[in-house]
């Protein structure tokens, strides 16, 4: 495929490895509409190409998004104001849908993998977007912060949902009232981080992590295991995984991607899979609705 250009991100393909790149350096990657929409589409450019099999997320420069772009002053978050008209699109009746939301929305949807490596500062939509990522790794000088609450509004971003499930609701709660800005060591002890790197070291550990998943594993499969394990952590009853396992196994165990991954394990070699997530993935989800804003 050939590779898209956009104003606010970086975005390359190596080796199955797509990195998108926060990139407005000079405003500290802040959070615009215009970088909304771009986040939304580059998910649907990895979604749709099969050559990449994991997708890692950073920023250019010194931070990794130091939340809201707030050169509006005081009417930053005001859906009222001018600013708000970019927004328009994403208005359904008279509610302006939450951007960060729409991005982690469209994050929880993914088909691949998505690994943050959180050079810098993350705060605010900074933060919370990382929610949706699978696995956060950080540097040893990153900085958190859930500030909603010291800007006078609320958390975002669907944060109410994932915070809790990835920290516990005592560490949810306390980073929201407060709106404190904590450490990197803070972060990871709460679990909300993998694991912390040098600066230096961030990316080629994220990229090591990413070889990991994208050498070995069938993408098909990793799709499916991205859906059961999202999609599950809001199920009401472990029946319902245990549909969507059945279905899965079935259809994998009669799969291409099956008989090449025992007999490479067989014959101790690495595994060259043959189904592609754009033509082979499996509908599991017969009573699976898409959820509407309303």
């Amino acid at each position: 495929m050939s590779q898209p250009s956009f104003e606010t991100l970086l975005y390359a393909v190596e080796d199955g490895v797509a990195t998108i790149t926060l990139n407005r350096p000079d405003k500290l990657n802040a959070f615009t509409a215009r970088m909304m929409k771009e986040l939304i589409e580059v998910f649907d450019v990895t979604d749709a190409d099969d050559a990449v099999k994991v997708v890692i997320v950073t920023g250019a420069g010194r931070a990794f998004c130091a939340g809201a772009d707030l050169s509006s002053g005081g009417a930053t978050f005001d859906r009222t104001s001018p600013q708000a008209l970019e927004r328009e699109e994403g208005k359904v009746g008279d509610v302006y849908r939450d951007g960060g939301g729409r991005v982690t929305l469209r994050i929880y949807d993914s088909l691949k993998p998505v690994i943050a490596a959180v050079n810098g500062p993350a705060v605010g939509v900074g933060a919370t977007m990382q929610l949706a990522m699978d696995i956060r790794l950080a540097a040893e000088d990153a900085k958190f912060g859930f500030v909603f609450a010291r800007r006078g509004i609320t958390p975002e971003a669907c944060s109410s949902w994932f915070l809790p499930r990835l920290v516990g609701m005592q560490t949810a709660l306390e980073w929201c009232y407060t709106g404190r800005v904590f450490p990197a060591t803070e972060a990871k002890e709460s679990g909300f981080v993998r694991s912390l790197h040098a600066p230096d070291d961030l990316l080629p550990a994220a990229r090591a992590l990413a070889r990991e998943i994208a050498d070995n594993t069938a993408p098909v499969s990793v799709a499916l295991t991205r859906q059961l394990l999202w999609r599950m952590a809001g199920a009401d009853h472990p029946m319902e995984a245990h549909k969507a396992d059945s279905r899965a196994i079935q259809s994998r165990g009669a799969s291409g991607d099956a008989k090449e991954g025992v007999t490479s394990f067989l014959e101790k070699r690495a595994p060259a899979y043959p189904n592609r997530v754009s033509t082979d993935l499996p509908d599991i989800w017969p009573e699976w609705e898409p959820r509407q804003f309303r």
